[in-house]
């Protein structure tokens, strides 16, 4: 069977192919494309299941994530990690063409980590020569729902990795050793943040005093490790709150706050909003957005990525 998709949409033109997600393998492709936008071509906010990684191939665009605005041209590529709110939007003047790939598994984190891309610092720079585009395409072209097929897929993705990894080689912000301690604490956060977290508890983890760690957070992410700590909840939370009917007090607790009255405070002042006022809020987006998709029903069945 041949799982080739061509959509056009009123803002782009896009190839892709689709399967479903399976964490429980090591690595599992979920989908890959190519995709010729139109100006000012929106996608979001949306969140996935699993890895996604765009390279952009031509022309230029914006790629909102975590509260930052990302400005990016053709060369450049963005990661976007299962569970994260994204936004990302082609220029209206130079709009973008890019490729994609997803993917998921109990390896996939392991992998990004030694590429040297996080949800943390989600934007590379391929070099001159680099062609990561090349692997996409090839399984485009060789997108049946064949053993054969499906190994070929699973070999691109891999020479996909180690195109993006020999791009970052001389990334010393990914090299350094300072920047590893921050990518296990950050990990260490994203795994642990549900609990009554310390910063002694992390630094401990990763082998150092917590004024140390407190130094490298901020010349590496620009937060301290407990203002990271509290905007990871708040984004976790922000996610439950628009996308779940769990109660408040459930977020809070799965947020790592005891007390929904001190969750209650800390998310007013990050958002300006009650965790209730957001909620309405945002699920009333999620309502029109609902509604503006019944003027495209010939998109619907393949809205899932683009």
């Amino acid at each position: 069977m041949n799982n080739l998709l061509k959509v056009w949409y009123h803002m782009e033109n896009a190839f892709f192919v689709e399967f479903p997600t399976m964490d429980i393998e090591d690595l599992h492709v979920n989908n890959f494309g190519y995709s010729v936008t139109k100006p000012c071509h929106k996608f979001g906010p949306a969140v996935r299941n699993f890895y996604l990684i765009h390279y952009i191939l031509d022309g230029e665009g914006e790629f909102f994530v975590n509260n930052n605005c990302y400005k990016l041209k053709k060369g450049q590529g963005f990661l976007i990690e299962p569970d994260y709110q994204t936004v990302y939007m082609s220029d209206a003047t130079n709009p973008w063409t890019y490729v994609w790939v997803g993917f998921s598994g109990k390896k996939a984190t392991e992998i990004l980590n030694n590429i040297g891309i996080c949800q943390d610092f989600p934007i590379f720079t391929c070099e001159e020569g680099q062609h990561p585009e090349k692997y996409v395409k090839d399984m485009l072209e060789h997108n049946n729902a064949s053993s054969g097929d499906t190994y070929r897929q699973m070999a691109m993705l891999y020479l996909f990795f180690s195109c993006l990894t020999k791009s970052n080689k001389d990334n010393s912000a990914f090299n350094s050793n300072d920047n590893v301690y921050i990518m296990h604490a950050i990990r260490y956060i994203q795994n642990h943040y549900s609990e009554p977290l310390k910063i002694e508890e992390i630094a401990k983890y990763v082998g150092l005093n917590r004024s140390y760690l407190s130094t490298l957070f901020k010349k590496y992410t620009g937060l301290s490790p407990l203002k990271y700590l509290q905007t990871f909840r708040m984004t976790k939370a922000a996610h439950l709150l628009s996308m779940t009917q769990l109660s408040i007090a459930s977020i809070a607790f799965s947020c790592g706050y005891q007390e929904p009255e001190s969750f209650h405070k800390v998310f007013r002042q990050t958002t300006g909003l009650s965790p209730s006022q957001y909620r309405i809020q945002e699920q009333s987006k999620s309502d029109d957005n609902r509604h503006k998709s019944d003027l495209f029903p010939f998109a619907k069945s393949n809205l899932s990525e683009l």
